[in-house]
C-alpha cells in the first residue's frame, strides 16, 4: 500500500480565526443529516431553516443543491463571533481541515496551511482520526433541490 504523507498524523487546532467561515466566496454544504441538525438545533422546520439560511447552488451537471447563505463579506450566514450552530454544525465544517482533497499530498496541505493558521500547529491528528474525518467529509453528500422539495412535503404532510 502507498503510504500517505500523513501516516504519522498531522498537527491541527482552530486558532478561532474564522478564515475558513467567510473573507471568500465559497459553498457550504448541506447533506439530509446536516439539514435535520441544524433545524433541530433551531427548533426550525425544514421549510423555514431553508427560507431563513439557505441558497441553491450550482452543482455538478446542472444540478442545484442545498448550501448556506452567505453575509455580503463572504461570512457564513451562523457566523457571529462564533459559529451559531457549532454543536450542530454541517459535517463540511466539523471535518476540516481533513477533507479529501486537502490531504491528498503534502503539498496541498502546506499550500492550504498558508491560509490557515491552525494548520502544522497544537494538536497531533493520528491517521486514524483523520482517515474518520476524510470519510465523513466524502459520504456527506449535498441534497439536491428535488430532494429538499421532497423532504418538506413529507414533513408539511406529518402536521
Amino acid at each position: 500500500m502507498c503510504e500517505k504523507f500523513y501516516e504519522q498524523g498531522l498537527h491541527f487546532e482552530c486558532q478561532r480565526c474564522s478564515f475558513c467561515c467567510g473573507h471568500s466566496p465559497g459553498f457550504v454544504y448541506l447533506s439530509e443529516r446536516d439539514l435535520r441538525t441544524l433545524c433541530e438545533h433551531f427548533k426550525m422546520t425544514i421549510r423555514q431553516f431553508v427560507e431563513k439560511y439557505c441558497r441553491w447552488a450550482d452543482y455538478y451537471y446542472g444540478t442545484k443543491v442545498l448550501a448556506l447563505l452567505e453575509k455580503k463579506n463572504y461570512d457564513c450566514i451562523l457566523w457571529e463571533n462564533g459559529c451559531s450552530a457549532y454543536l450542530a454544525r454541517p459535517v463540511q465544517c466539523s471535518t476540516y481541515p481533513f477533507w479529501s482533497w486537502m490531504i491528498g499530498d503534502k503539498e496541498t496541505w502546506d499550500d492550504c496551511a498558508k491560509e490557515c493558521p491552525g494548520m502544522n500547529k497544537g494538536r497531533l491528528w493520528p491517521l486514524e482520526e483523520i482517515e474518520k474525518n476524510k470519510d465523513a467529509y466524502v459520504k456527506n453528500i449535498p441534497l439536491h433541490k428535488e430532494e429538499v422539495e421532497e423532504l418538506m412535503k413529507k414533513e408539511e404532510s406529518q402536521k
